[in-house]
């Protein structure tokens, strides 16, 4: 057995030799390794007590050889050299037999990445089980004091990711990322909430906690309202549930080919059309302060700054390197990660600016019911509220929703501030028509 590389969790020079050392064994036309390697921690909470602790660090090379269009890729989680090189040999193996793809690309040549880092903290990178534990302890201390029951997880976890291929191209990115998630229940009321950053330092545990627990003490005994159409503000965290499938859809071949809502009648797509509210700017945008996120791909491409929607008009779509050749366009890679431009504004004037409305904290389980026209259906929860003279009157029974995406971006006429939710960065919005079907159990 020969020398292995070093332990899973791997520093940016390591991870270069890795795939410099895994690319020379190559005897492919091409040849393309990708790396990933993690440092994970959970800790969850219930009942108002910590109950689990968990722990994992992970390394996993994947390795893809071409000859000409045919491609096979294979993967290992161990870092010895003979391991890698029986990857290599494996992948191989495969590639010769596959069946030729047409829409299979040559491999990037080297790529020009932006001049800066992502977001890396070394107190989440190495947050220890007894720091997750005395956060958890003190949220579940103020839930406790309150008479609610708290329960959620609070999340750290250290990555790298590098990418190289036998054209010279090389990446690689570090990034840190935290996130707590905490309900409160007392009674038949509830309320949720999830903050993510990339340092654990910068998570407003502690106010996100109290807000919660008076939003959940707030939601007991609602009352029922009819389904219909009605104004509604949506909290940030149940926007970005609502913004996601339509970021999805933003992909120019499913356009080009009649099956999104951005396909236009005549054939082709919608760009250039005016498809939303004038208020509605997303951008693709890693450096965002709030993300720093990584600088590429997983095949190498370039992940910048990218305007999508300005002013309510589409300024582009998703295009992969095929589809870009095709249609004569320049490739963008993925639309991720998406910021929704927002405000200086607190959610409470939208509130207070509102005759009558719904708030909406937490939009549930959305699902599609009509892909080509993005209408989905889901359920309000965690707190549904009626806005009566510029306050929030009273708790709502929950309510299922029935609507076109499009068409709640087209009726948005306030944003507040932006925050984040994972990796997507959005606004508290108020929308003016937005349709609920019936009444639900949930709480």
């Amino acid at each position: 057995m020969t020398a292995a590389f070093a332990p899973s969790w791997l520093d940016t020079e390591a991870a270069l030799d890795v795939i410099n050392f895994t690319v020379s064994q190559s005897e492919a036309d091409g040849c393309q390794v990708n790396l990933r390697a993690s440092s994970s921690a959970l800790s969850r909470f219930s009942e108002n007590q910590i109950g689990q602790n968990l722990s994992r660090d992970r390394c996993q090379i994947a390795i893809t050889s071409t000859f000409g269009q045919s491609s096979a890729t294979t993967s290992t989680t161990e870092l010895d050299r003979d391991a890698i090189q029986a990857s290599v040999r494996r992948a191989e193996a495969l590639a010769r037999v596959a069946p030729a793809d047409p829409e299979r690309l040559p491999l990037l040549e080297p790529q020009s990445y932006d001049d800066r880092l992502p977001a890396f903290d070394d107190a989440t990178a190495n947050c220890s089980p007894r720091a997750r534990g005395e956060a958890i302890r003190q949220a579940c201390q103020q839930a406790a004091s309150a008479g609610v029951t708290a329960s959620g997880t609070f999340s750290t976890e250290a990555l790298l990711t590098a990418v190289g291929n036998s054209q010279g191209l090389r990446a690689c990115d570090r990034l840190t990322e935290a996130e707590f998630s905490f309900s409160a229940r007392v009674g038949f009321g509830s309320s949720w909430t999830q903050q993510t950053a990339s340092a654990m330092a910068d998570l407003p545990i502690e106010t996100a906690v109290a807000r919660t627990i008076a939003r959940a003490r707030a939601s007991q005994s609602p009352r029922a309202i009819a389904p219909g159409t009605y104004p509604v503000i949506f909290e940030a965290q149940a926007f970005a549930s609502l913004l996601a499938p339509v970021a999805w859809d933003f992909d120019a071949r499913a356009a080009d080919e009649g099956r999104s809502f951005l396909s236009a009648p005549e054939g082709g797509n919608r760009v250039g059309e005016e498809l939303f509210s004038p208020i509605v700017h997303i951008r693709r945008d890693p450096a965002h302060p709030l993300l720093q996120s990584r600088r590429f791909f997983s095949d190498g491409w370039p992940n910048s700054l990218l305007e999508v929607v300005r002013d309510g008009v589409p300024q582009t779509l998703s295009y992969n390197r095929f589809w870009a050749q095709q249609q004569g366009r320049q490739p963008t890679g993925p639309l991720f990660p998406i910021v929704m431009s927002g405000s200086h504004r607190d959610l409470a004037e939208l509130i207070a600016e509102t005759e009558r409305g719904i708030l909406v904290s937490r939009a549930w389980y959305v699902r599609y019911v009509n892909p080509r026209t993005l209408e989905v259906t889901g359920m309000t929860r965690d707190g549904t509220f009626w806005i009566e003279n510029g306050a929030i009157a009273y708790p709502i029974a929950n309510l299922r929703f029935n609507q076109k995406l499009p068409e709640m971006l087209r009726h948005i006429d306030a944003v507040a501030r932006e925050q984040r939710f994972g990796n997507t960065i959005v606004p508290g919005v108020r929308t003016q028509a937005f349709s609920f079907s019936s009444i639900t159990d949930s709480i």
